[in-house]
């Protein structure tokens, strides 16, 4: 009998639960009745506390459009993996005492950097583990997308459409909030469907005399508005000539209530024009998972299966080109994949016209 862990770990997004219909499926495909799959409940926590549910195979029946993940999760933060708990828990050889108690042949971990970090741990401690990408932020190295990336997509995208309306009605200028906090692949994506005017984001730090520009530009050639695609984690150009812990104690005091307020209050002093900031937040992990996304998840679980099938451990599933491949989690867990400033895309952005506040 072969035995499967499973667990949903970090921020959700509306593919997890896709994916794990696609390794169940396939699980159940190659061994039939001889498998067994094992729910940790609320990501790595119910690794640490031994809270689990064995699940049945109609458990991954009518989740292929479900958001949201029917094993909970929650974030167990890396940098904190090696810290004993109040209770005396060290949460390390729990993980392991959990694993071996259970008997696992397999532990598949669903999720993005911090999450895949601790999967990697827990390889170099001997466990055999395979990891799947999950992100709506699309910043896992080595795969080209990740799951719950598109579907979020589509949620910012169809904000800033809604937005247009309005903006165009009043005249003003509209800031809509995406989230990312140290990249803007989401920001970017959103912002050249919803054909933002503007976008911000961390790889580019931003003038805001420059940005202010751009709106007094669009103004002289008769445009009564425009849209500015913020990502949560944008910053200025004097922002970004400070340590990490700067920043986080500038952001921490700011009276603003995230940086898309900040950004307002400063365009409204440059400019005398009114703005609206608009937040989507979560609703952009929400909802039903698009059909890209649908697809792309029972591709990384089917793939998944036949790793653990073929004993290829120690590695996460990726997207490269069309083809569905593994990459070692040692090469990638310590790495985010950011946007190129100076890549094609944000070339071709700017060659239609759109500004990200650096020129």
């Amino acid at each position: 009998m072969l035995k499967v862990g499973m667990l949903t770990s970090g921020g959700d997004c509306q593919s997890l639960n896709a994916t794990m219909r696609g390794v169940a499926k396939s699980l159940y495909k190659l061994y039939r009745k001889d498998v067994e799959i094992i729910g940790f409940l609320d990501g790595y926590k119910g690794l640490i506390h031994e809270k689990y549910k064995l699940m049945q195979e109609g458990d991954f029946s009518g989740i292929l459009t479900r958001g949201g993940t029917i094993l909970g999760t929650s974030r167990e933060a890396f940098k904190r993996i090696r810290e004993i708990e109040e209770d005396g828990i060290d949460k390390v050889e729990a993980m392991k005492n959990t694993y071996s108690k259970l008997g696992l042949d397999c532990l598949v971990v669903l999720g993005g950097n911090g999450s895949q970090k601790t999967a990697n741990l827990l390889c170099q401690e001997g466990l055999n583990v395979i990891g799947l990408p999950k992100t709506i932020d699309n910043d896992l190295f080595g795969t080209e997308m990740t799951f719950g990336f598109h579907s979020a997509l589509e949620v910012a995208t169809k904000a800033i459409d809604n937005i247009h309306t309005t903006a165009a009605s009043h005249g003003r200028v509209f800031i809509v909030e995406i989230m990312g906090n140290k990249v803007g692949w989401l920001t970017l994506y959103a912002g050249l469907a919803g054909g933002a005017d503007i976008i911000l984001m961390p790889e580019i730090p931003y003038d805001i005399n420059l940005v202010a520009n751009a709106v007094k530009i669009r103004e002289e050639n008769n445009k009564k508005f425009s849209i500015l695609a913020v990502a949560e984690g944008a910053m200025s150009i004097e922002d970004a000539r400070l340590t990490k812990k700067e920043l986080r104690i500038k952001r921490k005091l700011s009276n603003y209530p995230s940086v898309a307020y900040e950004i307002g209050d400063k365009i409204f002093g440059l400019t005398g024009h009114e703005i609206r900031v608009t937040v989507p937040g979560h609703m952009q992990r929400g909802g039903e998972p698009s059909a890209y996304d649908r697809v792309l998840s029972t591709r990384l679980g089917a793939k998944a299966a036949v790793m653990l099938h073929n004993k290829d451990f120690g590695k996460m599933v990726a997207i490269q080109g069309e083809k569905i491949v593994a990459v070692e989690l040692s090469d990638i867990a310590a790495k985010v994949k950011q946007v190129d400033p100076k890549s094609d895309i944000i070339k071709e952005a700017r060659l239609v016209g759109i500004s990200f506040g650096d020129a």
